[in-house]
């Protein structure tokens, strides 16, 4: 059997994020099994927009960003690449990218989110809004960052697409 110490720095990584999402997942299926669909995304909204905050700070003071605000749009790249590392792991299927400046673009593996496979698998992504992006605007808003998302997002784009993607537009 292996030790803490055997595990490595991926691996424990992808365990505790799968361990998160799972509990995320069973969390909103209780929730919309007890309540329906309209009520369990409003809770899931409610639920990520005060974590936001919370999970931003742990972030910023793991990645020994010390300043109040984020200033440049380099100094996000920084950041937000090892927020991705740690909390954006493989099997979400998803890749952000910095392609230009002052963007951040988004993409999932056509069909294959999985946020949009678990909900699609309990019965509810005819009304599911997506709370993936809405988490990442939320850390945006946390950051203090102006912003635009492009589209705009509610609903799950897969759900009348193959595709999820688009773009975070900052205003430095």
């Amino acid at each position: 059997m292996k030790t803490l110490d055997d595990i490595g720095k991926g691996e424990l990584i992808d365990l505790l994020n799968r361990c998160w999402m799972t509990h995320d997942g069973t969390w909103f299926y209780s929730c919309f099994q007890e309540c329906g669909i309209e009520a369990a995304n409003r809770m899931n909204k409610s639920a990520i927009r005060l974590l936001a905050p919370l999970e931003t700070a742990r972030l910023k003071k793991a990645a020994g960003f010390e300043k109040e605000r984020i200033e440049t749009f380099d100094e996000l790249k920084e950041l937000f690449e090892l927020c991705r590392q740690l909390v954006i792991p493989d099997f979400m299927n998803g890749r952000m990218t910095f392609q230009e400046e002052n963007v951040m673009h988004w993409e999932f593996a056509p069909k294959n989110c999985f946020a949009y496979k678990g909900i699609k698998r309990i019965g509810a992504i005819e009304g599911y809004e997506c709370g993936v992006i809405y988490r990442l605007m939320c850390w945006m808003d946390s950051f203090g960052l102006k912003y635009t998302v492009e589209p705009e997002i509610d609903r799950c784009l897969m759900l009348t697409g193959d595709r999820c993607e688009g773009d975070f537009r900052y205003d430095f």
